[in-house]
């Protein structure tokens, strides 16, 4: 026996400290102040130890929740081609302050048409040979599932997929486009 008890884990002999912690999960990524405090309590560090450990780090500009939230935004917006709800919902998880998400987020509005059209036309071609109804209710979704306005999806899934739908269908719901017939 080791002398630990039974049915426990040894501990280690030098286990990490709170501020190792911290720098070993920024390097993994980018992280926000919340984050990085939940991860820290979760690992049994005490709250007074974190919080210094987290005040140092932003001191020293290792934890930036606005360079955190301008980064995760460009993120989105560049690579994954999300919408701006979806952004929000993110940031709001990783514990960003309101007004920082804001700032974050805030020219995005303009290029948000721009974003869902790329993104259902990078989508449209797998969808050619289903039904149109079914190919908008289904591309329009997906624009709505990656945090899109509805509006905004319903009108990039018919400029993508070349379709006319009829006012009312385009104005309710998704699942109801019928009459939506290829030109």
């Amino acid at each position: 026996m080791t002398g630990s008890a039974p049915g426990r884990a040894p501990r280690p002999k030098q286990p990490k400290s709170c501020h190792e912690r911290a720098l070993g999960l920024l390097a993994v990524r980018a992280r926000s102040r919340r984050e990085l405090e939940r991860r820290l309590l979760q690992a049994g560090f005490e709250t007074a130890e974190v919080d210094d450990v987290l005040e140092r780090l932003e001191r020293v500009g290792l934890i930036d929740d606005a360079a955190f939230a301008r980064q995760v935004a460009e993120h989105a917006f560049g690579v994954k081609r999300a919408g701006r709800w979806a952004v929000v919902t993110t940031l709001m998880a990783a514990g960003v302050a309101p007004d920082v998400i804001e700032d974050a987020v805030g020219q995005a509005v303009e290029g948000e048409d721009d974003r869902a059209d790329t993104l259902a036309a990078s989508r449209a071609a797998r969808l050619r040979s289903i039904e149109p109804a079914k190919a908008y209710s289904r591309l329009t979704s997906l624009l709505v599932r990656r945090g899109y306005n509805p509006e905004v999806a319903r009108g990039a899934a018919r400029r993508a997929l070349a379709v006319d739908g009829t006012d009312e269908a385009a104005e309710g719901d998704p699942n109801l486009a019928s009459g939506l017939t290829r030109p």
